[in-house]
């Protein structure tokens, strides 16, 4: 038994071996090289990290890109939440048409449904004429924050839509009506039973749409101005209009190790929750 286990092992390492072949080529020595030129270009050393630093602009567009990521991470979780929970319950018909409204939008390209949104946004478009017709002033939407955060969170959302609807298909709704049937107010049985149930999707969502959200480029390029500038564009700059790969690759650098913090900091508390829900069974 122990020689079958041990060949079935070896089996199942040698059958990971091309993934993390193309892992290492498209993804491994790019990253090291990019490090590397971070420390080496124009002149070897820490320059490039001290001028990052040193640099205003560059730090509040650091801070920026942290805090649209979060905003868009909040409002795809509030959106989605309802939206997965209607498909989880929902009848076969009802949520087949659900999921196609989720990835049918998924299938168009991120460009297009961002100049989608240069229209709608626009000061001219068709929310502000919408806002004139009801009495309203118009909103400035286009070249804002709020702008580059509602173009965001619509592309995001399917990511953050599947893995919560993935959970709650899972969750015994027999749960909720025995809480019920003993007497438990709805809201109290969804905060005490189904929400820590469906924490885990909330989570893997949450972290997808986060960590994409840090490099969008596109969206915040076209739907954005300079208050609301991502480190993906000065990053852009540097590489390509300024050819500076030192400068570029230090602010991936940087941008990378934040993240990595930031999730290190996260994730004793997103375990912990995990397994408050259930997950430890």
């Amino acid at each position: 038994m122990s020689i079958l286990t041990d060949r079935t092992q070896r089996g199942a390492l040698f059958l990971t071996v091309p993934a993390l072949a193309v892992l290492l080529l498209v993804m491994a020595i790019p990253l090291g090289v990019i490090v590397l030129r971070s420390f080496i270009e124009p002149e070897p050393g820490m320059a490039n990290y001290a001028w990052f630093f040193d640099t205003k602009v560059n730090v509040t567009v650091l801070l920026r890109t942290f805090s649209i990521a979060f905003w868009v991470t909040l409002c795809c979780v509030i959106a989605a939440y309802p939206y997965a929970f209607a498909m989880s319950v929902a009848g076969p018909r009802l949520r087949l048409v659900l999921i196609m409204c989720v990835l049918v939008p998924f299938w168009v390209s991120g460009v297009v449904r961002t100049l989608a949104w240069v229209i709608l946004l626009q000061d001219s478009g068709v929310i502000n004429r919408i806002l004139l017709s009801l009495g309203f002033e118009k909103v400035r939407l286009i070249r804002t924050q709020l702008g580059v955060t509602i173009g965001m969170t619509q592309i995001l959302l399917p990511f953050m839509i599947m893995p919560l609807y993935a959970v709650m298909r899972g969750i015994d709704l027999r749960l909720l009506q025995a809480a019920r049937s003993l007497g438990a107010h709805p809201i109290k049985t969804f905060f005490q039973i189904y929400l820590p149930l469906s924490l885990p999707g909330v989570f893997a969502g949450a972290t997808i749409v986060f960590i994409l959200a840090l490099g969008f480029y596109i969206t915040p390029l076209l739907l954005g101005g300079p208050q609301s500038t991502m480190l993906s564009t000065l990053i852009q700059q540097q590489v390509l209009s300024l050819l500076n790969w030192g400068r570029g690759g230090t602010m991936g650098v940087i941008l990378l190790i934040a993240t990595f913090g930031i999730l290190g900091i996260a994730s004793p508390f997103m375990k912990r929750k995990y397994q408050m829900s259930g997950g430890s069974r």
